[in-house]
């Protein structure tokens, strides 16, 4: 099946599927236009009810997308030794990488979820809960709402998920092995303490769900930059120092962990910590 018609077929079972958009006009729409259609009514679909068709015809679409936009391996990417030098092995097992964190073929990937845990219903929405949930596929919001189903009946029905913590679900249309998602603090005003503990939380929460669970190596994300609003300065600094206590103590349960970003100036800030790090030791 050459690529329209398995844009096609999938833009028509989306429709198809949807109550509000089964009528909705694309025969004109050009192939970008649909691309977009399909990502926006992935986005806002709420769970239960896939059928083996639609996720048939997804999970080629998504295999293809991954194949265009290219899979980058960990070989690919230099490790903090090889961008800083330094002479401690720990270096060896950072690295620093720039780009879309879906084409990370890594152990996992983190996400920064949000406190209901099914990703972001917000077409198109530039979020890396929205990226991350669309090219994984409506699997991934499947079984986020599994989880979040049993914790609300242990729990009661108002449960959220607390920020600090970490929920594994598997990547499915995803080059890595493991999704990790996360809820990191909101900050609405001052910048404080207990934000910045929230923060810690986050990522010690991460690195023990890769050593319980053998995940040799992960990549972050900006955890609660952004839509967020934690300053990128302390963000980074916070990050750094969690991830390089854990391996003063865990060397040996990772081989790689991986900041990655997606702008410009969290890369600048990050190369100013970690080749500060590099040459203090």
């Amino acid at each position: 099946m050459e690529t329209g018609e398995k844009t096609d077929l999938l833009l028509n079972l989306l429709k198809a599927d949807s109550a509000d958009y089964k009528n909705l006009a694309t025969d004109d729409y050009s192939p970008e236009q649909k691309k977009q259609t399909i990502r926006s009514l992935m986005n806002i679909r709420m769970p239960g009810g896939l059928s083996k068709a639609l996720l048939s015809a997804q999970d080629e679409y998504l295999r293809q997308e991954r194949e265009e936009k290219g899979v980058v391996t960990l070989a690919k990417i230099p490790t903090v030794r090889e961008q800083f030098g330094g002479q401690t092995a720990l270096a060896d097992k950072l690295s620093l990488w720039k780009g879309d964190i879906t084409r990370l073929q890594a152990g996992a990937i983190v996400n920064a979820a949000n406190l209901q845990m099914l990703g972001c219903f917000i077409p198109c929405h530039r979020c890396i809960d929205n990226a991350i949930h669309s090219a994984a596929g409506m699997q991934l919001r499947e079984e986020c709402n599994h989880i979040m189903q049993e914790k609300r009946m242990r729990y009661g029905r108002q449960y959220e998920e607390p920020v600090g913590t970490a929920a594994l679900t598997k990547a499915y249309n995803l080059p890595c092995d493991y999704v990790i998602h996360t809820v990191g603090p909101i900050v609405y005003g001052e910048l404080t303490d207990a934000l910045k503990e929230d923060l810690r939380r986050c990522y010690e929460s991460v690195l023990q769900c890769c050593a319980e669970n053998s995940i040799r190596s992960v990549a972050f994300c900006c955890i609660s930059t952004g839509e967020f609003h934690f300053p990128n300065e302390e963000a980074a600094q916070i990050a750094v120092k969690v991830v390089t206590d854990f391996l003063g103590t865990h060397a040996d349960a990772v081989d790689r962990i991986i900041f990655n970003v997606f702008k410009d100036g969290d890369r600048e800030i990050y190369e100013r910590i970690l080749a500060s790090y590099v040459s203090s030791l």
